[in-house]
């Protein structure tokens, strides 16, 4: 297989509107709602046909919000200006921006549902 066969994501929300407004103002990304009988998502947009995954916010009672597991990295093009952005909307920093030469550089940060989330840019 010569494609990366990561397709999805879903990150545990114990508060979707909470955590849809969290995500919006740090990413400047619309989220979409959609609910069925057990979970309620809050959904990423898809960006045109450029690089990437799509995944989701989801409440569901099986979905814990945790520091262990499996770490989502996000592409920023300014790791500072993002991370600001992270604490001025309740986001708790981890780690500030650290150097991976010559991979460009990440951080890592505490979302406002409790998730360890990772921020990467090439610069």
């Amino acid at each position: 297989m010569d494609a990366n066969p990561v397709i999805w994501f879903e990150i545990p929300a114990l508060d979707i509107e909470r955590g849809k407004a969290f995500y919006e103002a740090v990413f400047n990304q619309k989220l979409t709602v959609t609910e069925t009988s057990s979970r309620q998502m809050a959904m990423f947009s898809l960006q045109g046909n450029g690089p990437g995954i799509s995944g989701a916010l989801v409440k569901e009672n099986t979905f814990v919000p945790s520091y262990l597991g499996t770490l989502v990295y996000f592409s920023v093009p300014n790791i500072p200006q993002t991370l600001k952005k992270v604490t001025e909307n309740k986001g708790k920093l981890l780690i500030p921006e650290t150097p991976i030469a010559p991979y460009g550089s990440v951080a890592y940060f505490e979302d406002s549902e409790g998730n360890r989330i990772g921020l990467h840019c090439m610069l």
